[in-house]
Parts: C-alpha cells; sequence; structure tokens
C-alpha cells in the first residue's frame, strides 16, 4: 500500500514567527503518525530556517513510523545525519535564496561528492535518496551513484494550469517511475501536492511513498492537523 510522509517544517515556520516554542514540532509529529502518517519528513536546511538541530534529534527519539530527513550535501549537514542516523535521507539542491526547493539534483555535476556522501550514509545503515526530476539520465545516474530510492520531483506537474500541460506533465512521470523500478530503485514523489492534484501521482504503479508538507499544514489550519493528514492518508490509499 501507497506510504504517506508528512513533511512538517512549516509547523516549525510558525513556530520561529515568534521562538517562544509553539508549535510544538514534536506534538505534530505525534499527531501526524496518530492520524496515519507512515513516516516524518523534515529538512534542516544550512540556514536552519524553519527546523533546527535540536528538533531533528527530538524528532529521532519520538517517531515511531519512519524519520526522513531531507538535506544538502554541506558537510556540517552530513555529519548530523551520521551522528542522528534517521531511518531514511534524502539528498535535495538547496540555495538559499530560494523559497522551497526549486528542481532536482543534478546528480552528474556533483557525482564525486555525492557518491561519497551515499557510501557514508549507507555505511550507517541510512536508506538513501535522492530528489530529482523526472529524467532517464538523472534515474540513470541514480542508479549508478548507488542511491537506494529516487524522489521525482512533481512541481512542474504541480505548477502546471493547462490541462495539456498537465497531461504532459504527469505522462513524464509515469514514464520516469516506471524506468526507476525497472532499474530496481524504490519510487517515491513529492513537492506541490495537494488534495486536488494528488490522486494521479497516487495511481502511479508501484508508488512506494508521497510525501507532501504545506498543503497539509495550510488544510490543519481550518480543520486540525489530525483531520489533515487523515484527509490525505484517506485520498492517496482509495486508488
Amino acid at each position: 500500500m501507497i506510504k504517506l510522509g508528512v513533511n512538517i517544517d512549516h509547523i516549525a515556520t510558525l513556530r520561529q514567527a515568534r521562538k517562544i516554542g509553539i508549535p510544538d514540532i514534536v506534538e505534530s509529529a505525534i499527531i501526524a503518525e496518530s492520524a496515519g502518517a507512515d513516516c516524518i519528513t523534515v529538512h534542516l536546511r544550512e540556514d536552519r530556517r524553519h527546523i533546527q538541530d535540536n528538533d531533528v534529534i527530538a524528532l529521532r527519539n519520538t517517531v515511531k513510523t519512519r524519520l526522513n530527513l531531507e538535506m544538502s550535501i554541506n558537510e556540517e549537514i552530513v555529519k548530523i545525519a551520521l551522528k542522528i542516523k534517521p531511518d531514511e535521507v534524502c539528498i535535495v539542491p538547496e540555495r538559499r535564496q530560494e523559497l522551497t526547493t526549486e528542481g532536482g539534483l543534478n546528480i552528474k555535476k556533483d557525482f564525486s561528492r555525492l557518491k561519497d556522501v551515499i557510501n557514508r550514509l549507507k555505511d550507517k545503515g541510512i536508506t538513501v535518496s535522492l530528489f530529482i526530476d523526472p529524467n532517464e539520465e538523472q534515474i540513470e545516474n541514480a542508479k549508478l551513484i548507488g542511491a537506494d530510492c529516487v524522489e521525482l520531483h512533481t512541481g512542474r506537474y504541480a505548477d502546471a494550469k493547462e490541462r495539456k500541460e498537465i497531461d504532459e506533465e504527469l505522462n513524464r512521470l509515469i514514464k520516469s517511475g516506471k524506468y526507476a523500478r525497472d532499474l530496481g530503485l524504490i519510487l517515491n514523489a513529492g513537492h506541490g501536492l495537494n488534495y486536488t492534484n494528488v490522486i494521479p501521482i497516487a495511481k502511479i504503479h508501484e508508488m512506494n511513498t508521497l510525501n507532501i508538507g504545506f498543503s497539509i499544514v495550510a488544510r490543519a489550519i481550518f480543520i486540525g492537523l489530525f483531520n489533515a493528514v487523515k484527509e490525505m492518508k484517506q485520498l492517496i490509499v482509495q486508488v
């Protein structure tokens, strides 16, 4: 059955607006898991704009399902991951000025550095995923470099407005997903997914995990986090 990874970064974004400790990041993870989340995802950014080091430590000691740490290959962040040992790491590109991750990794460009980081993480028993655009060359490189999983970037699909463009982007994701599975990679996806566009992505054959954050946190403002997670989980498993 397809799994839901709930990204709780924006719970921390709200907390950091006042820096008085609320809303509590650990409590949000507990609520998400109780509502059906199969994984808790957080991105420890180099600028610490939302998730902090202590958050990751606290979550490692609390999360009952799986802890997925999104991260760059910055050496300071890599050392934190090696020490804390999340269940899974998703390596993402990161630029200080971006509002959110804007695209997939260029694996070929950073091949040597990525390979070193992947090997170090896997030596600690950590599953390694690479956040990439739905592109066969990137998928081939992900396999070659030793990744366990790929997380397909669904941003262009989510941003598409016209029916033709939506269908084109969806077909790219379907084709890339099949290619990744044929190479023996675990298939995940995420970025920009919400309650109205998620079902076609959930239907992709052998999709393992969808990582979704902002839309769930936004929905939670109106109906509460438990119900927002539960609604999303029900949407993706019904397919």
